[in-house]
């Protein structure tokens, strides 16, 4: 059954969740949209634990995997923003032990569009050194990149957390981990709580249990690329996302773990121009640029399958057709999907942001496998929007 407490206009999006659950395309969802900034759906449906039957509700907690990477950009940005930080400078300047083995060269920009030649893990990573934050800092700045920085598409996607946390941690007066300074320069001022990068232990019963129904592909073809960036053994599965050491390190590239309430209040606030309720976390300045695409947006990227990723210059995704992103529907829609099919979306446009959480992870290799856009589409039905 899907409850709506706020009793807002979600008739549609109550109906496709209902709908998935019953086919067996999804166990547990949440939804959250705000338009205009100002909140207009916040529903759920189904079961956060299917071994012990706790069903969803508004409190409970989803992993989101890479939905967290756009709120360590936002944590940039702010460094930015306030000076501290220049996004044509050097990461060395930083950051001095990062400028060895071919990475001089790399730039702040470079780590935020994704074109600074490491997407490669430290060799030897486990979970329990992913959530060394020491360790992994160490182990990255040593990387030899795979390709010059600033030359070629080769997607973060693990990698982009310590990069972007340590910039901001080296630049931070107060030195706080990425966890922290997101948590009290982002989420608290947004009164959006439920953002966790690092998850005390008190909260964990609220986390929803992760179901990967994921179809397994054969190392043999996976790209050696994608392996590098995702070693099996800490691979975005629930046998590694799950435990305990894991969920309570600040890993800010895809260990996020938010209810969609909190999550939608940060999405409300980039569409609304960097500000939401009196708060401003960004210039409105700085937002308009964010759906800029990065240079040779179209470039193939190894990591990634080959595909291009729709990246912009301030490390969001951009919508549009594509699978990942087909939710977000525009390309001037900025947006960020996470391991499993999670995503979270801001149109300045239209003033539309959403975040939909679930815990059955999948891929669509159609549209119309794809869940995300099924629900995106009924939230804009729902409020009207395009």
């Amino acid at each position: 059954m899907v409850t709506n407490d706020t009793l807002v206009r979600s008739k549609n999006v109550d109906e496709t969740i209902a709908r998935l659950i019953a086919e067996g395309r999804e166990i547990g969802v949440q939804v959250t949209a705000y338009l205009g900034g100002k909140l207009a759906i916040d529903t759920w449906g189904g079961i956060a634990d299917p071994d012990t039957g706790r069903k969803v509700d508004g409190d409970t907690l989803f992993n989101m995997f890479s939905v967290t990477k756009p709120l360590a950009a936002t944590a940039l940005h702010i460094q930015v923003a306030r000076g501290l930080v220049d996004y044509g400078a050097r990461v060395m300047d930083y950051w001095p032990e990062f400028g060895v083995n071919g990475k001089e060269p790399t730039t702040v920009r470079d780590v935020l569009t994704h074109r600074a030649g490491i997407p490669q893990m430290p060799e030897g990573v486990t979970p329990e050194l992913m959530a060394d934050w020491d360790w992994m800092t160490r182990g990255i700045a040593a990387l030899t990149p795979l390709a010059p920085p600033g030359e070629k598409a080769l997607y973060l996607s693990m990698t982009f957390g310590w990069l972007v946390g340590e910039i901001v941690r080296r630049t931070d007066p107060k030195g706080r981990d990425i966890g922290t300074f997101i948590r009290e320069e982002i989420a608290l001022p947004l009164h959006a709580p439920d953002i966790w990068i690092g998850l005390p232990d008190e909260q964990l019963p609220r986390v929803a249990k992760l179901v990967n129904a994921m179809p397994p592909v054969p190392p043999e073809y996976l790209p050696p690329l994608y392996t590098a960036s995702m070693p099996p053994q800490v691979d975005l599965v629930p046998e590694v996302f799950e435990l305990p050491v894991v969920r309570r390190a600040p890993i800010a590239g895809v260990g996020g773990i938010f209810t969609t309430r909190s999550c939608a209040r940060f999405w409300a606030m980039i569409a609304q121009g960097g500000e939401l309720d009196g708060v401003r976390i960004l210039p409105a300045d700085m937002v308009a640029t964010f759906s800029t695409p990065r240079p040779n947006s179209d470039e193939p990227d190894p990591v990634m399958f080959g595909f291009p990723v729709p990246l912009g210059i301030a490390g969001f995704w951009l919508g549009g057709d594509g699978l990942s992103v087909a939710a977000a529907k525009h390309r001037r829609v900025l947006c960020h999907p996470g391991a499993g099919n999670s995503i979270g979306f801001a149109d300045p446009e239209t003033g539309l942001a959403v975040a939909i959480a679930h815990n059955r992870m999948q891929t669509a290799q159609t549209p119309e496998e794809d869940t995300m856009l099924m629900i995106a589409d009924a939230i804009r039905a729902d409020l009207g929007v395009d």
